[in-house]
């Protein structure tokens, strides 16, 4: 799926899927496409890619029909152009907690090239553009999108203010930050952390603006979570899908050979990316 029809799927509300790529391997877009997935989620908030290999990453999976979507590692709006310089379709802001934010992020993504005091006085309200003007940046914005992370309460207390800020597509709830930020580390089906996840879904659909829940909890609440009505689909890792079934294997050869597990107890937890 192209940019142009990701975002047209999500402001539409229907549901699009996608999975977080880890490896930098040459040998995974081809795999990756052919997996029936809408775009890929490339973070690199949390793993360390370069600039360059950010840039082939992201053209080798749109050249395959794969929106890529990379998540920055601040809410910068300067990290945000060089992101979309490489190639992203969309770029997802973590830990987002403002509307200040937000019109930042939103002045990087939808209103490339305009900079400086003048785009802040357009983000204000405070000037209106030239009609050529405004033409150019709306082609340049067509098919970039613009997610924030929503991952503690304080960007919930300001949902709806954020929720009105022209331009945005959709929010992605980070449910481990989540978690820990309302006091109940990793503990997915305690009530604050339902209440939450239910009131970021709701609000979102009835803005019109997309909302997924980035895998935490296991596959069963992410369908459950879209039955509520995320529509935004972001299902594991090839990090943790590789540990899982490996684990699962390796398990499965020492139980029927009798040997010995050597899986140690601080083993990588890779479902907080």
């Amino acid at each position: 799926m192209n940019s142009v029809d990701l975002q047209a799927a999500l402001q539409a509300g229907n549901r699009v899927y996608g999975t977080c790529i880890v490896s930098t391997s040459p040998a995974w877009p081809s795999m990756i496409a052919g997996l029936g997935l809408d775009f890929v989620f490339i973070d690199t908030e949390h793993i360390p890619i370069g600039r360059e290999t950010l840039a082939w990453m992201c053209r080798a999976y749109d050249a395959l029909g794969l929106a890529p979507i990379v998540r920055v590692p601040a809410p910068d709006p300067y990290l945000a152009c060089m992101a979309l310089d490489a190639g992203a379709a969309g770029v997802v802001f973590p830990y987002v907690e403002t509307v200040e934010q937000v019109q930042a992020l939103r002045g990087a993504v939808k209103c490339r090239t305009l900079k400086g005091e003048r785009l802040q006085r357009y983000l204000a309200g405070e000037e209106t553009l030239e009609p050529a003007l405004a033409e150019d940046l709306a082609k340049r914005a067509r098919g970039k999108l613009l997610i924030v992370n929503i991952e503690s309460q304080a960007a919930l207390d300001r949902l709806d203010d954020i929720l009105a800020v022209p331009d945005l597509d959709a929010l992605l709830i980070g449910p481990h930050d989540l978690s820990i930020n309302l006091g109940v580390p990793s503990l997915w089906d305690h009530s604050r952390f339902l209440d939450a996840i239910a009131t970021i879904i709701q609000k979102a659909r009835a803005a019109g603006v997309g909302v997924g829940v980035h895998y935490s909890a296991g596959i069963e609440a992410e369908i459950r979570w879209a039955r509520e009505g995320a529509n935004l689909i972001v299902h594991s890792s090839d990090l943790a899908l590789v540990d899982q079934t490996l684990r699962s294997d390796l398990a499965y050869f020492r139980a029927e050979l009798g040997d010995v597990s050597r899986i140690s107890a601080d083993s990588a937890d890779t479902t907080t990316i």
